[in-house]
């Protein structure tokens, strides 16, 4: 059986080694306590002892249940002290208007903090008018600056401890929105693999459908369609990797070859206008564009019964235009473009950008980014 091993701590670890710097203070008071005689030592001594026992609570006690009567304690032997004993024990008063200071700035501990100050005046002042210390023009000079400075104390080290407060909570912020950043970023994550996947197989779909149709009327065409599902499938699986590993951005320029790739193997002709360099736009806006633009390709495969489907990217002064156009059904079916939209709203959210779907003989999706310039850049 063994023997547990009991470790006594005398100071919150987290002050380091101040706490043990303002003992030094206690030198000249334990001094005079020594120089008494009879009960008077006795007494002083005890009460010294008293002093030390709550200047350790309230380092433990900040803030909780049990505070403000050690706190209480301690300005009254202060009191006893300076009152009873010598006046310049006044200066053990520094101790609690410290502690006085560590009450939080909300509306129950307010009057704590005003009912324990009011004390802190009474034990300071009285004990100066009982000893007649303020008497002549060079005891004002020697007590009044020490006094005006105990009694501002408290209200500096509130300040300072409302500053450390709000850096706390500034920490504990910041480790909440790193959490919901990669959060969100989990979230973002699975729906791009999601988009990325639904996409691709599609596209293999349709090439699969394609190849069970050759296979027995022409077999050589029906080989070049299953190498070409090969193919895609090789890109796709290098793609989710790059979507893991480095979260690649992909841009417009790829996407349209992919939503080309897509249209054709499901006999829909791909039609492009618009802009024809994109690489002032930001990795960003590229990236959310084109998980826009596979989504919108991926539905109007699935959904429109269109055979021509054509795609304009403009520039404006103050916005980046992008439309999606095809001469199907259009959005009268209540299915037809639920499916992603959602996720193109949060998307094109980011970068404060929004979207409309009408119908124009056939869907019309138009997605309407803003742009901001800094120095002739796009951000």
């Amino acid at each position: 059986m063994g023997i547990k091993n009991w470790q006594i701590t005398i100071f919150p670890k987290q002050f380091g080694i101040l706490p043990y710097v303002f003992l030094f203070y206690l030198f000249m008071p334990a001094y005079q306590i020594a120089n008494l005689t009879g009960e008077k030592r006795i007494l002083g001594v005890s009460l010294l002892l008293l002093f030390l026992v709550s200047y350790r609570q309230l380092f433990f006690l900040m803030n909780q249940r049990g505070f403000s009567y050690w706190l209480a304690l301690q300005m009254s032997i202060v009191f006893i002290f300076s009152a009873f004993i010598d006046v310049n024990m006044i200066f053990m008063g520094f101790f609690p208007a410290n502690f006085i200071g560590w009450y939080e700035n909300n509306k129950e501990n307010r009057r704590k903090f005003i009912t324990a100050f009011c004390f802190l005046v009474v034990i300071e002042v009285v004990p100066l008018l009982k000893w007649g210390a303020l008497t002549s023009p060079a005891e004002y000079a020697f007590f009044l600056p020490f006094l005006i400075i105990m009694l501002l104390s408290p209200f500096g080290m509130r300040s300072i401890n409302k500053q450390m407060q709000l850096e706390r909570q500034l920490d504990e912020a910041n480790e909440q929105i790193k959490e919901f950043v990669k959060r969100e970023e989990r979230v973002r994550i699975a729906r791009d693999l999601h988009d990325t996947l639904g996409h691709t197989l599609s596209l293999i779909t349709l090439k699969s459908q394609l190849v069970e149709r050759l296979i027995k009327r022409d077999a050589d065409q029906a080989e070049v369609e299953a190498r070409e599902i090969e193919r895609i499938s090789r890109a796709t699986l290098k793609q989710v990797r790059e979507i893991v590993s480095s979260m690649r951005a992909i841009t417009i320029a790829e996407e349209l070859i992919h939503i080309q790739e897509i249209l054709q193997a499901a006999n829909i002709s791909y039609h492009y206008k618009g802009e024809s360099d994109l690489s002032a736009v930001p990795p960003l806006t590229q990236n959310i564009i084109s998980m826009c633009l596979r989504e919108a390709a991926t539905n109007v495969v699935k959904h429109s019964q269109a055979k021509n489907c054509t795609l304009n990217i403009f520039i404006s002064k103050a916005n980046i235009h992008v439309e999606v156009k095809d001469d199907g059904i259009g959005v009268g079916n209540k299915d037809m473009y639920s499916s992603g939209l959602k996720g193109v709203a949060e998307r094109l959210a980011l970068i404060e950008g929004h979207f409309h779907l009408s119908n124009q003989n056939g869907a019309l999706l138009a997605i309407t980014i803003p742009i901001i310039q800094r120095e002739g850049a796009f951000v």
